[in-house]
């Protein structure tokens, strides 16, 4: 499919890697093909701990061929600029490095930047509707971002580990917002996972029902951590297609269709955006 990396800018940010117009996130961006049309919803792909790597682009990928156009940020981008993981032991300390870095606050701040670039400065996306799906972190700041980003539509979260902990001083963890969802939420879990474990499971899904929260769990026992990935060993295929299915009827569902009408946060001014 069509692609591109789009540089996200967001204004008044710190750090080795801020510019002169504050920091510069790059974004893989996917899209259908022009024959299919000019304007389409949008998906944010959050990736896992190994930064937006061959993987998550594949991923951005289908979400296009499935009429979507599909954006990837580097969630990382304050500690690296757009770092691509292994899986093997050698990443281990780079991405040990960038998750611990990961703040909650600043999490949202990137999400909401790139519902504004969704928004206002991308022309296939405007007035369409934005839906979010991420994998084990991505999972979480899924779930996060349903919580606290008024543009997103629905999310999915596969494997949402640290829900229940929070990421920098001073935030809370992502089970503590439950009561503020007010939008769909999906999720997929592998039933021999411990990040999340179906204990934890069991607590986020009590939180949903707390908050009368419009939600769809599933479970594969056969599965563990990161089942999606055809890259890992943990790799199920039967999890991951069934999964899949679930996840483009749930955006087709809430995300697909009439123009959302949202507005990106209140208060913030429009960043800007290189294409690259």
């Amino acid at each position: 499919m069509p692609n591109f990396w789009e540089l996200i800018m967001i204004p008044g940010g710190e750090g080795p890697y801020a510019g002169h117009q504050g920091l510069h996130m790059d974004a893989y961006v996917s899209h259908p093909l022009p024959s299919a049309g000019t304007t389409f919803p949008a998906i944010i792909v959050v990736q896992e701990a190994f930064g937006v790597n061959a993987h998550i682009q594949k991923v951005c990928d289908k979400f296009a061929q499935a009429g979507y156009v599909a954006i990837a940020p580097a969630f990382f981008h304050r500690s690296q600029p757009n770092p691509k993981l292994g899986y093997g032991d050698a990443d281990v300390p780079a991405r040990n490095k960038f998750m611990g870095a990961l703040k909650d606050n600043e999490i949202i701040t990137d999400v909401n930047y790139t519902v504004d670039y969704l928004q206002h400065m991308y022309p296939r996306t405007q007035g369409q509707k934005i839906g979010i799906v991420g994998f084990c972190v991505g999972g979480r700041i899924a779930y996060l971002a349903a919580t606290s980003c008024p543009g997103v539509s629905a999310a999915v979260c596969y494997y949402p580990g640290r829900v229940l902990i929070p990421f920098g001083e001073g935030n809370k963890a992502p089970i503590e917002l439950t009561s503020q969802i007010k939008v769909p939420v999906m999720g997929n879990f592998g039933g021999q996972d411990q990040n999340p474990s179906p204990a934890d499971v069991a607590k986020i899904e009590a939180e949903l029902k707390k908050a009368k929260a419009t939600y769809d769990f599933k479970s594969y026992p056969q599965a563990g951590h990161g089942f999606n990935c055809d890259e890992r060993s943990s790799y199920n295929k039967a999890a991951a297609d069934d999964a899949w299915t679930r996840t483009i009827g749930w955006f087709d569902k809430h995300v697909k269709g009439s123009a959302s009408g949202r507005t990106a946060a209140a208060g913030r001014s429009a960043g800007g955006a290189r294409r690259r």
